[in-house]
């Protein structure tokens, strides 16, 4: 089986690295690394969709990102013990005519015993906001080290 390290119990330290790892191969927009980091039978609820298996997953993700464009994701640690890692999140993307919304939402997290991730629950709201109005400005993919966080920009 593959382990995918910081594996459980997680401590703040390790969720923070797990959190971190998990954004930045979101970042990528790359669904099958992504999925790489579930188990074969993860199961999702993103919103009001179930999913279960990587294949699931990879389908889904595809589907996102060719609606999501220029997505941008942050993430932070709000809670943790034990297997489970407790997340919130933000991301901004624009839509095919170049409406731009930042979606809010937390993640419920649980690994198995190797690190990978085999269950999440997601639930999801979305604000159409201004191009004016967007915080995230790297180039697309990994956010870089200095770029603040959710609390330090308030979010």
């Amino acid at each position: 089986m593959t382990s995918r390290p910081p594996v459980p119990p997680f401590t703040r330290e390790t969720a923070t690295q797990k959190i971190r790892m998990a954004e930045d191969v979101w970042n990528s927009r790359d669904p099958e690394k992504v999925a790489a980091a579930y188990t074969p039978d993860s199961r999702w609820r993103n919103r009001a969709e179930f999913l279960t298996g990587r294949d699931e997953i990879v389908r889904f993700l595809q589907r996102k990102w060719t609606r999501e464009l220029e997505y941008r994701l942050v993430k932070e640690l709000w809670a943790v013990e034990g297997n489970r890692i407790a997340v919130r999140f933000a991301y901004e993307c624009h839509d095919d005519s170049g409406s731009w919304f930042r979606s809010y939402g937390n993640e419920n997290w649980e690994f198995d015993e190797n690190g990978l991730m085999r269950l999440r629950l997601a639930s999801i709201n979305d604000l159409p906001i201004q191009e004016s109005e967007r915080k995230y400005h790297w180039p697309l993919g990994r956010r870089p080290d200095d770029h603040p966080g959710l609390s330090d920009l308030g979010l």
